[in-house]
């Protein structure tokens, strides 16, 4: 009997899976939030759907940034499951901040992670990104209280999020999640169950 409860009790639980959008094409001097999906990051979303398959999103929900709607769009085709975009599941605000090269980009990104409550680079600090991407995430899963539930966001606030709930320190899960990858947790706890960091 203990058995069966417990078999029962885990096909409760329900799994929130976030994806990392696939590498978009980069035109330096257009915001990042208006870049769309590069040939590589299309052709990506192929193998990143086999790996979210297992997982068995009931629902896709993106980002309104058209590189992770894009993304979403491919892999939520792949799989025959709806797809919808929702509001302030975007990446940390930097549509203020000029192009950079990397190395000065990653430079700034760890000054970000360090100092949580300054706007150290953008228009948020990473406190004010973490709580606007929270309430999305808390308003998805409530429009979406049975099944799984797939997010495909970007890295900042993923890893802000993650690291939020004891799955890591915040500017070294944003330098491990590749273009794609995918974070999947438990709900209601947010315990990181899985990463992928490469696809």
């Amino acid at each position: 009997m203990q058995n069966a409860l417990k078999r029962d009790y885990i096909g409760l639980m329900r799994k929130l899976i976030l994806i990392k959008h696939a590498s978009p094409l980069v035109i330096p001097g257009k915001p990042s939030g208006e870049w769309k999906l590069s040939e590589k990051g299309r052709e990506s979303c192929g193998p990143l759907a086999e790996v979210v398959r297992a997982f068995e999103p009931a629902v896709m929900v993106t980002s309104e940034e058209p590189k992770a709607r894009e993304t979403g769009e491919i892999i939520a085709a792949k799989l025959g499951v709806p797809t919808e975009t929702a509001a302030d599941l975007h990446e940390h605000d930097r549509s203020n901040v000029p192009h950079m090269r990397s190395g000065e980009f990653i430079s700034h990104m760890e000054l970000l992670f360090r100092r949580p409550d300054e706007r150290v680079l953008g228009r948020e600090s990473a406190d004010e990104a973490l709580t606007r991407f929270e309430d999305a995430v808390d308003g998805v899963l409530e429009k979406h209280p049975a099944g799984n539930v797939a997010i495909v966001s970007h890295g900042t606030v993923i890893a802000l999020f993650v690291a939020e709930y004891g799955g890591g320190k915040g500017f070294e899960l944003w330098r491990q999640l590749g273009l794609p990858s995918v974070v999947v947790m438990s709900i209601p706890e947010m315990r990181v169950e899985k990463v992928v960091e490469r696809i």
